[in-house]
């Protein structure tokens, strides 16, 4: 509905073309049209009070004469017709030519000085008939649309995402009004058309590219950070059945192409060096301890072997000594 100096205007779809009301009671009105339709104008509020009237096309042709509740004349009865219970003035099947500035002079009494007057615009405008929408994902998941109308006077276009109007964070160029836009990777949703003017609109939807932001380590060793078709949702590691979480991100960050990481290249060399420095360490520990433990044990031979020689000694003293003593 369009509200244009207080005028109502409503949009019907009927079964021979497009009905537009317009409600002419105030003066200055902006009335549309289609074209090859039906517009019903409100121009009164009951004639039957209305001691005279004329309504003028252009200020020279007079279209309808009204006398004491009576229709006297209408210039296009066969396509037209007048209500005196409501005042409003139907026509039919309309063509350019019924487009222009339209006079109502109402006299409200016989004396010819009690004269109100009241103007409308009226406007002829071809109908949008269809919408042709194309679409296309680019290969970092950003959609490129275009839309375009087949008849249809003074199209205007407008682009919705689920409802919404689209902002320009969502875009990367083009607007909300653009005939083409190109819509960022981490949009996702219903992206809707639509094409309208002052009797008619259109539209027409199409899902974005729905592009996924993927980033971990495959099983043989490639690093990926990019964006990726729905088809590659699972080109990631899944988790495993012991429910380990696989190395796997998925967000919105700027991409990258798919490069296998440096640092992934270095790390099994890494890890073969602190193998090696472990080994080394610990078998020269072995060698240290074996060799403390046998220079240990030579010093213990050693003095077992002097204590044994001194108390020899010893007895061989005594027994020297007990021999003398019995030759005494």
């Amino acid at each position: 509905m369009k509200v244009v100096f207080g005028l109502f205007v409503i949009l019907f779809r009927v079964s021979h073309g497009v009905e537009t009301f317009c409600d002419g009671r105030q003066n200055g009105a902006k009335c549309y049209g289609a074209l090859g339709g039906t517009v019903v104008l409100r121009l009164m509020d009951d004639a039957s009070k209305i001691f005279r009237s004329v309504w003028i096309f252009n200020t020279t042709t007079t279209i309808l004469r009204l006398r004491n509740n009576m229709i006297v004349s209408n210039l296009i009865e066969k396509r037209s017709s007048f209500s005196l219970s409501n005042g409003t003035f139907r026509i039919n099947d309309l063509s350019r030519n019924d487009g222009g500035e339209y006079t109502l002079v109402v006299y409200k009494d016989n004396s010819g000085t009690n004269v109100e007057k009241r103007t409308l615009q009226l406007t002829i405008q071809a109908p949008v008939s269809s919408v042709l929408l194309v679409s296309e994902c680019l290969s970092q998941g950003e959609m490129k649309a275009s839309c375009s109308s087949e008849g249809g006077d003074s199209p205007q276009y407008r682009w919705t995402l689920g409802g919404r109007t689209l902002t320009q964070t969502q875009l990367l160029s083009g607007n909300s009004e653009s005939q083409n836009i190109t819509v960022k990777q981490d949009v996702s949703g219903e992206l809707v058309c639509s094409v309208r003017n002052d009797v008619s609109v259109v539209r027409k939807e199409k899902q974005t590219c729905g592009f996924t932001f993927l980033q971990c380590t495959l099983s043989n060793g490639t690093y990926i950070s990019n964006w990726f078709p729905p088809a590659y949702e699972t080109l990631c590691p899944q988790p495993t059945p012991e429910g380990k979480e696989p190395d796997i991100t998925v967000s919105n960050k700027p991409s990258i192409n798919i490069t296998p990481s440096s640092h992934t290249k270095a790390l099994p060399l890494l890890y073969c060096g602190l193998r090696a420095a472990v080994v080394f360490l610990i078998l020269t520990g072995i060698f240290v301890y074996f060799a403390c433990k046998k220079n240990d044990l030579k010093k213990a031979e050693g003095s077992a072997v002097h204590e044994v020689t001194e108390y020899e000694n010893d007895s061989v003293v005594m027994l020297e000594m007990r021999s003398s003593a019995s030759r005494l």
